[in-house]
């Protein structure tokens, strides 16, 4: 089995929506600390920078041939870890200033979401 060398357009595209999210995290974390459930065993803030930080690792893991699997499993790993707050927001939309249907798309988005990853980080032959 072989590697693709290069990244085909869905995968780039793939690891530039994972890439941009992380950065907001970064440049934007207020929004983020606010969607992080109140049960979640850290302070919203670190929830937020390793989220982003896992979200910029897997975007650029996605980008080579030998880190592709590996950024397959964490950002399979994230979306899991993440959909708690996803629901947290779908509960209380106007608390987030989000319109509800908006949040309410989003939750099944996710497993197409984790399906796009799970197929572009396979190894290819």
């Amino acid at each position: 089995m072989s590697l693709r060398s290069r990244p085909d357009p869905s995968t780039v595209l793939l690891a530039a929506l994972f890439i941009s999210a992380g950065m907001m995290h970064f440049l934007r974390p207020e929004f983020f600390d606010r969607i992080v459930p109140p049960a979640t065993p850290m302070s919203p803030r670190t929830a937020t920078l390793l989220s982003g930080a896992a979200e910029l690792a897997g975007g650029l893991g996605l980008l080579h041939p030998r880190t592709r699997p590996a950024a397959r499993w964490g950002l399979l790993a994230l979306l899991v870890a993440v959909y708690p707050a996803n629901l947290y927001m779908a509960q209380d939309p106007e608390k987030f200033s989000t319109p509800a249907w908006v949040v309410w798309a989003r939750l099944p988005l996710q497993p197409l979401l984790m399906w796009w990853v799970w197929k572009t980080g396979r190894r290819t032959s």
